[in-house]
């Protein structure tokens, strides 16, 4: 497959990343989070009032297995069941508990055989989409359209010692915050706003968490495509 050009926003110059170190509790556990898309590696990389810096790798992707959860195999409720495996989140009612142990036992995907994942970033506002489906809110078709706004697109993840091992550090550029802080915040604000219009639709039926639970649905069931 050859090389990708990858960035990672940040609050340092990370020349060589290292295996092991990250967050346990990213979307995908510990790992290296990166973009293809410079321009969100900038939002990512500042916080109010702190700039930041956009990282730039190449890796050389041609012997890792690499699982891409966009692809057909893989529906939306895989990325779900590894975000309620890794994510810290506050189980507040015992639907929304019955919904994370459901996904985690039919749906969660074993990552150690992987050495690279590409799929959703989590942020704010689409955790809080996420959060609202396993809790029964919305239905798993205003999830596939709330996962559509803001387009944030996908994140890289290195997971394995041998991903580590094939990136390398290429240039960095310093991120101004009152540009791109800004920036990210109002991708935040218009995938929110789009969400609630979403909402105030009168939407008939629809396949909820609860539904899903009761009849027993299966990755190869067509409503979930």
């Amino acid at each position: 497959m050859g090389k990708l050009t990858l960035y990672h926003g940040s609050p340092e110059i990370i020349q060589m990343p290292v295996f092991g170190k990250g967050k346990a509790y990213n979307d995908y556990g510990r790992g290296f989070y990166c973009t293809e898309h410079l321009k969100l590696a900038r939002e990512w990389a500042c916080v109010e009032n702190t700039d930041g810096y956009a990282n730039k790798y190449e890796i050389d992707i041609t012997d890792l297995s690499i699982l891409n959860l966009s692809s057909g195999e893989y529906t939306i409720l895989h990325w779900l069941a590894l975000l309620m495996q890794y994510r810290k989140f506050r189980v507040s009612t015992p639907v929304m508990k019955r919904g994370a142990d459901w996904l985690r036992e039919h749906f969660l995907l074993d990552l150690t055989a992987y050495d690279a994942i590409v799929g959703y970033r989590a942020d704010d506002s689409y955790f809080s989409f996420a959060r609202a489906f396993v809790n029964n809110e919305i239905s798993l078709e205003q999830l596939s359209y709330a996962m559509r706004l803001g387009k944030l697109g996908e994140q890289f993840v290195l997971k394995s010692r041998a991903a580590f091992e094939k990136i390398n550090f290429v240039s960095y550029e310093v991120v101004d915050n009152t540009q791109y802080y800004a920036k990210r915040k109002a991708r935040d604000d218009e995938a929110r706003t789009a969400f609630r219009a979403e909402l105030e639709r009168d939407v008939l039926g629809g396949l909820y968490m609860r539904d899903m639970i009761r009849e027993g649905v299966e990755a190869d069931d067509p409503r979930l495509r």
